[in-house]
């Protein structure tokens, strides 16, 4: 998106290299609004499938199957993201983003035209290798089309897009199933899509990137291999075949081989897609294995949920996304808290112990649930294990980004949310094979000795819950209890996975924490994508929060000081203007949004007293020699400012990390939303101007 529009200044000035100008123009904002919307779709598909699963099964038969429909989609969108963030750093970010929406929209429509269940799981992963692009390829265009001062701020929205996705998902995939279709719930994709993808076509403008990486493609392929191995290993395991057969150990098989084969692949790779290197961190090595887990038991309930309360209960689609509600209000409220409460007190290691430990005793309470089970005592633990997920999630990126040098902290966080990610497919996917292997034993019992309705096929109970309402009443609601049975085991079965994770969360070392790590992304928090974002990507987001928050800490009243330039605040903030933007109108400097015009008459007045300006060309206010040293002085304030914000990652020893303070000092200095505030809201709301020399 090109934002040129900000007053030009002298040739060969800093002012047109900073980006955006200091108020965003319309068309920025039409085109964060469809890279929302892109984000919104990609992100929605991780959750409003759940509360579908019940019907859909119905629909098309294979509940041994329905585990895929989410694994499918999350395994694809995993593997895919790193490979989508560096073709956009080569080949151009807005071309690449348009093909990802195409795939995630064409996987949209064929889903939604599926005929069975195998032909839905590939439409899932064809979707999901769409979905990973748009969710790395939005975050990265937000770094093009928006300045580094407000880069944190628009991050945030993101943040917030995941969030009410997570509540919201289930809840409009439920209302989809009862009102509409559950195909619908991939059909509302495509006008929501193609808005976005005009909006960009038509809109968004880029440079075309010269980056040059040298892409890992064989050992994506060969991770992506180990993992869907594994995932086809344990969900078709004792389910389409024995634990003894041949397939299963074709399937183990194949994945050590890959297994053995990245090792060498990764080694010699020039870029590659998980640096070996990681592995050496103790600290890498725990947070990950903890975040598997997580994974494990946050998608894997998300799925199953639903079908209990849909079978079990009897309830509609749209109610089970509202009982469901009391597990994502948890997960958000001990997600956003505890960032907040780590920023204050700088302490992180007791919320992965509590969150792991209320996790496992959520799926505890959750296996104790059944068909006799009341609205609260199942809202009740749901709410249990929202809060034990929210208090772990968000704080395992901390840990690593927290604990890894500054070379290694892009790919390290990368790292510890595919971990997560890739936990959510292995649990999914085992749920579905334990839930299946125990439902096919549970209605055997339950049939046993009964006398089923002449040619009703038994098999069927398994495949389609709706023909529970075709038998007998004493029968239905023996097929009840063995599904509610069945359930019930794979959440007892879960609860010792938590347990390892309570262990592994004692061996977490806590250290002193950095500034920039407590500024926390909540898209992270919330069970997002794999991030894909550099080290100083890294930096620059949580730089840009902390700065905001610095400046309305009296901020320019302590650059002053520093500086040794005896101006009032918002003299000092009006030196920098002029400074980064040339000579300027008044009427330009003193351009309010706020709520009072600032008394700038006096400003003027102190500034031409202490000969720091002059009128040149007449009309028009410039900084003297003086002036220019005296801002030359509080720039440099700025960048020691900023400096301070960065403790712990030694910019002076990272050439990037230092010329990106100096360019961030001075997109900052002197920009809206530093303008200081103490005199600006004591000053009378009049138009008072200077008149010119």
């Amino acid at each position: 998106m090109s934002a040129t529009t900000q007053p030009p200044g002298p040739a060969g000035s800093p002012a047109a290299a900073e980006g955006p100008p200091d108020h965003a123009s319309a068309n920025v904002w039409v085109v964060f609004g469809a890279l929302m919307l892109a984000m919104f779709l990609a992100a929605l598909d991780q959750t409003i499938v759940s509360t579908a699963l019940p019907t859909i099964v119905s629909d098309l038969g294979g509940l041994e199957h329905l585990s895929w429909v989410v694994t499918a989609y999350l395994l694809a969108s995993t593997a895919s993201t790193p490979l989508w963030g560096k073709l956009g750093d080569m080949y151009g970010r807005k071309g690449i983003f348009q093909a990802c929406i195409v795939i995630f929209l064409a996987g949209s429509a064929l889903c939604g035209l599926a005929q069975n269940m195998p032909e839905l799981i590939m439409f899932r992963a064809l979707q999901g290798i769409g979905g990973g692009g748009m969710m790395v390829l939005t975050q990265a265009i937000v770094g093009d089309v928006v300045p580094p001062r407000d880069r944190g701020r628009y991050q945030g929205f993101f943040g917030a897009v995941f969030g009410v996705t997570s509540v919201g998902g289930p809840l409009l995939g439920g209302l989809f199933v009862d009102h509409l279709s559950w195909r619908w719930v991939f059909y509302i994709n495509l006008p929501i899509g193609i808005v976005a993808l005009l909006v960009i076509s038509s809109v968004l403008h880029l440079p075309r990137s010269h980056l040059r990486h040298k892409i890992d493609y064989l050992g994506t392929l060969v991770l992506a291999g180990i993992a869907t191995s594994l995932v086809l290993m344990t969900s078709l395991g004792g389910v389409s075949y024995a634990w003894g057969s041949w397939q299963t150990y074709a399937l183990a098989g194949i994945a050590v081989v890959l297994l053995i084969a990245f090792v060498p692949i990764e080694r010699r790779a020039a870029e590659p897609v998980m640096p070996l290197k990681l592995f050496r961190l103790p600290v890498f090595n725990v947070t990950s294995g903890i975040g598997f887990i997580v994974g494990f038991a946050m998608f894997g309930a998300l799925t199953f949920i639903p079908t209990f309360l849909q079978v079990v209960h009897g309830v509609s689609a749209t109610t089970s996304g509202v009982r469901m509600l009391p597990m994502v209000l948890g997960m958000l409220l001990t997600s956003i808290g505890t960032g907040q409460i780590i920023s204050r007190t700088g302490r992180y290691k007791i919320y992965p112990i509590l969150g792991t430990a209320i996790t496992a005793i959520a799926l505890w309470l959750m296996s104790r649930l059944g068909v006799d089970s009341s609205i609260l005592e199942m809202s009740a633990a749901f709410l249990v294990l929202g809060l034990g997920l929210g208090l772990v999630m968000q704080v395992l990126v901390l840990i690593v980004q927290n604990a890894v040098p500054y070379e290694d902290l892009g790919v390290a966080t990368a790292g510890a949310t595919f971990f997560r990610s890739i936990g959510g497919s292995f649990g999914v996917a085992v749920f579905g094979s334990i839930f299946s292997n125990q439902l096919a034993s549970n209605v055997r019992d339950a049939l046993s000795g009964t006398t089923l309705p002449p040619g009703f096929d038994p098999s069927v109970i398994q495949g389609d819950p709706k023909v529970i309402s075709q038998l007998p009443a004493d029968v239905g609601r023996s097929i009840i209890g063995a599904y509610s049975d069945s359930i019930s085991t794979v959440f007892l079965y879960a609860a010792p996975i938590a347990v390892i994770a309570f262990v592994l969360a004692w061996f977490v070392k806590e250290q002193p924490l950095r500034k920039t790590v407590a500024v926390a992304d909540i898209g992270e928090g919330l069970g997002g994508s794999p991030t894909e974002r550099s080290s100083l990507e890294e930096i620059q987001r949580s730089l840009s929060v902390l700065s905001s928050r610095d400046a309305r800490h009296d901020l320019y009243r302590r650059l002053t000081a520093k500086a040794g330039v005896p101006v009032s605040p918002l003299g000092a903030w009006c030196l920098l203007k002029l400074d980064h933007l040339g000579p300027l109108e008044w009427s330009t400097i003193s351009a309010r949004t706020g709520r009072a015009l600032p008394a700038i008459s006096e400003t003027y007045d102190q500034l031409l007293e202490l000969g720091y300006v002059h009128d040149d060309p007449p009309g028009t206010v410039a900084l003297t020699d003086a002036g220019q040293a005296a801002a030359d002085a509080l720039d440099a304030a700025r960048r020691d400012s900023l400096a301070e914000l960065l403790d712990g990652w030694e910019p002076e020893q990272h050439a990037e990390l230092a010329a990106m303070l100096g360019t961030l000092a001075r997109a900052l200095g002197g920009s809206d939303p530093e303008e200081p505030r103490e005199e600006t809201e004591k000053a009378p709301a009049s138009d008072a101007r200077p008149e010119p020399s």
